[in-house]
């Protein structure tokens, strides 16, 4: 079994993951982490817990202080949680660069408000649930071509994570409407709304919402 080292010289020469930090609020830090083939990380260590979206396909390899080797698989648009962990080192065993979307958890543990609008009660058929722990709720969203959702309603903070380009128009309750436009891998911070959506693109639309609890 391969044994990690933890000099001071490797610390300083091994490469770091290119790091974006799309923004902060005292619930949560979001960073998009860029890795390269055969890139390794210094060793580190996560202090809270995560949730990883993943935009592209890859593969790496965790290697903890203890020696103990994790070998880590995902396709583009996967989720996964990451809980705090120990002292540990990361490579991109893959041929090609990925990207991932960390959201550092600040928020302790919470509840989710009943809302007979929750999107999953009104809309099961477009909305479903990854996972739920007392930290968050994570939803994964699709829309078909030109197609039209339910009312629904949020009642949390949520980070959502585009997995595909975005043309909606969102319709609030009084008849209000926009259209929002992005593209695949954008990230944005979403606060409590009601409303209903509409795909005006010819292609499917496909997001990740984490909903922060509190």
């Amino acid at each position: 079994m391969r044994r990690a080292s933890w000099s001071i010289f490797a610390l300083a020469v091994l490469p770091l993951a290119a790091q974006d930090v799309r923004f902060e609020t005292p619930e949560v830090r979001v960073i998009e982490a860029t890795i390269s083939p055969g890139q390794r990380s210094a060793p580190h260590q996560h202090a809270t817990n995560r949730v990883m979206i993943y935009l592209d396909d890859g593969q790496m390899t965790l290697t903890h202080s203890g020696g103990e080797v994790e070998e880590l698989r995902w396709k583009a648009g996967d989720v996964r949680w990451s809980p705090s962990g120990g002292l540990h080192t990361s490579d991109n065993t893959g041929s090609t660069t990925y990207r991932i979307v960390e959201l550092e958890l600040k928020n302790g543990p919470g509840a989710l408000p009943s809302s007979p609008l929750d999107p999953v009660r009104v809309d099961p058929r477009r909305y479903e649930v990854e996972f739920e722990n007392p930290q968050v709720r994570v939803l994964r969203a699709r829309y078909g071509p030109h197609e039209a959702g339910a009312i629904h309603e949020h009642i949390l903070n949520r980070v959502t994570v585009f997995l595909t380009g975005q043309h909606m128009k969102v319709t609030a309750p009084d008849g209000k409407a926009v259209e929002l436009n992005g593209k695949a891998g954008d990230v944005r911070l979403g606060g409590p709304a009601r409303h209903q959506e509409e795909n005006l693109s010819p292609l499917p639309f496909e997001v990740i919402a984490v909903e922060l609890k509190r």
